[in-house]
């Protein structure tokens, strides 16, 4: 059987697949801002004087990196409502995708924050700076320098993830090439382009 490529329909269907990449962007920026601030200070907790602050962050991340994410979806978005607790389809997706995220650069933050010689913390606390002023002025900005190409590869696993939220029927970009396609009957095509630009958007990220 013969298969003939079709791409005439792209350029009625492009507005869709842009609107979509539009929006798996809008949530992965969203996300990696709030997921690196949570991770911020889950790692900070880690390291710090609570040792009930410490096991409760051990057992969110433990909570997290073993279940799938597309369990951690539903039961924000059709879980929750049981108990009052109700999101629309984009908030619910940045909840999940943001608790997930945070799971897994905890630990990233935690290695960089390590990474850090214990002299510079000891020598600016001997010049009277206070504890929270060396955190965010000193140990921290070296930190992210260090851990930066690992927390631009968790932003791009996140931004594929996005993709497990179509299931809420969140129209990001594999919600609408699925749509398209229905439409179209063009899969291997709608899903070629698809896939170039999730590749594209990988490239923009990473480089």
């Amino acid at each position: 059987m013969r298969y003939s490529l079709d791409f005439n329909w792209l350029w009625d269907g492009m507005g869709a697949l842009a609107y979509g990449a539009g929006t798996t962007l809008a949530l992965t920026a969203s996300t990696s801002v709030l997921g690196i601030v949570l991770s911020v200070l889950g790692a900070a907790a880690r390291r710090g004087p609570y040792p009930w602050l410490r096991k409760v962050v051990g057992l969110y991340v433990e909570i997290m990196r073993n279940t799938p994410f597309l369990v951690q979806l539903f039961f924000i978005f059709f879980g929750l409502p049981s108990l009052g607790i109700r999101l629309d389809p984009i908030s619910a997706a940045v909840l999940a995708m943001t608790l997930n995220m945070a799971a897994y650069t905890i630990e990233v933050v935690g290695a960089g924050l390590d990474a850090i010689p214990r002299g510079q913390k000891e020598a600016a606390q001997a010049l009277g700076l206070r504890p929270r002023l060396v955190f965010f002025k000193i140990i921290l900005p070296q930190a992210i320098a260090i851990i930066f190409p690992a927390l631009t590869s968790q932003v791009i696993i996140m931004m594929l993830e996005s993709a497990v939220v179509s299931q809420i029927s969140v129209l990001e970009l594999a919600q609408e090439a699925d749509l398209l396609q229905s439409r179209t009957f063009r899969s291997f095509e709608t899903y070629l382009v698809a896939t170039l630009i999730y590749l594209s958007m990988s490239a923009a990220l990473r480089f």
